[in-house]
C-alpha cells in the first residue's frame, strides 16, 4: 500500500509531497531531489519522520541503456527519529 508523507520546511510549511510505500522510500526520493534535512510528516497522522540525506554522482549500472548519463545521481539517507506534532 502507498502512503503519502509531506516534505516539511524549518517553518513547518509543506512544500511537496512525496510517495511510497515507506517513509525510507520517499526520503529517498527526496534527497535525489537534493534536499538535505528531510522531514516528512506522514499524511492523516502526526507523526514527523526526520532523516538526513545527501547524495553523491556515480558510474552508471553496466546493464544501464545507452540514453543513460555516464554519472548518475545516487541518494542516501539516514533516519535520525520520528517526532509527534501537537496539530496539524
Amino acid at each position: 500500500m502507498k502512503r503519502n508523507f509531506a516534505l516539511r520546511d524549518k517553518d513547518g510549511t509543506e512544500t511537496s509531497v512525496f510517495t511510497g510505500r515507506s517513509p525510507r522510500q520517499a526520503a529517498l526520493k527526496a534527497a535525489a531531489r537534493g534536499h538535505m534535512e528531510i522531514n516528512l510528516r506522514e499524511k492523516g497522522t502526526l507523526k514527523i519522520h526526520v532523516f538526513e540525506g545527501w547524495r553523491a554522482q556515480v558510474k552508471r549500472p553496466k546493464k544501464a541503456p545507452e540514453w543513460m548519463p555516464k554519472k548518475i545521481w545516487k541518494p542516501n539517507v539516514k533516519k535520525l527519529g520520528v517526532r509527534y506534532l501537537e496539530e496539524i
